[in-house]
């Protein structure tokens, strides 16, 4: 038993000093050469997506909704720029701008985004 214990805790240790050379490795390597960022497609996309033109609202939402000036004819995509902070008020005034276009039947929403 005491064996198996004394074992146990020799390679308990050869694990953690392996560990922390490692770690150690890592941060000196980190310390020694300047970081390499991934070029990640996603995040660049998103990066100039948030950026606006000069003269957009700075908070608010985008919302897209399906509407129809017939009963039986196809969606089409309607998008309002709201400059409401609530999500609901927003989906209310796209509905509103897009009666207000031409648009008697409002299908459903498509999306709402956050500007």
């Amino acid at each position: 038993m005491e064996t198996e214990l004394n074992e146990f805790e020799r390679q308990m240790r050869r694990e953690i000093n392996a560990f922390m050379d490692n770690a150690q490795e890592t941060r000196r390597k980190a310390a020694t050469t300047p970081p390499e960022w991934p070029a990640d497609e996603a995040a660049t996309a998103k990066q100039s997506q948030r950026s606006k033109p000069a003269g957009s609202p700075r908070t608010g939402h985008r919302v897209k909704l399906a509407v129809r000036t017939k009963q039986l004819e196809m969606d089409t995509v309607f998008e309002h720029v709201s400059s409401s902070i609530s999500k609901i008020e927003a989906q209310l005034e796209a509905e509103k701008a897009a009666r207000k276009a031409g648009y008697p039947i409002i299908g459903y929403v498509i999306e709402t985004q956050r500007l």
